[in-house]
């Protein structure tokens, strides 16, 4: 099993129960820790609970979206920031356009190559305390 330079507190916040719970594991399995949530009050709770330093979070989900959840997150004053992923299948201009004025920090479109996802892993800051 690879193991992470430094690891990272991850989280990933979708509701494709079953995407969420591969990039986890795959993600585990190079040494960082993970956890998942499948919406966004879960994850809105999860972070004020992990301070992850980075979320991996779906644009697309019901009840609330992933832009009101960056919005809300960026909202929290009180924690360290972690670097903030739309990893989302929507990635027309517009979409692009609210990941930025939502709070993101990068965009990644599904399926992303792992390679590159992985890079931008090692890359991130660690935030939590």
């Amino acid at each position: 099993m690879p193991q992470a330079a430094t690891q990272r507190r991850i989280l990933i916040v979708d509701d494709n129960r079953d995407a969420a719970d591969l990039l986890a594991q795959v993600l585990a399995l190079h040494g960082h820790a993970t956890d998942v949530a499948y919406d966004g009050e879960e994850g809105l709770a999860a972070v004020e609970r992990l301070h992850p330093d980075l979320i991996f979070l779906d644009i697309g989900m019901p009840l609330m979206n992933g832009y009101q959840v960056a919005e809300r997150i960026r909202e929290m004053r009180h924690i360290p920031q972690p670097l903030l992923i739309a990893f989302t299948a929507w990635s027309d201009d517009e979409a692009k356009a609210r990941v930025i004025a939502a709070g993101f920090d990068l965009h990644m479109t599904k399926p992303a190559d792992f390679t590159v996802l992985l890079e931008t892993v090692l890359q991130s800051p660690v935030v939590s305390l």
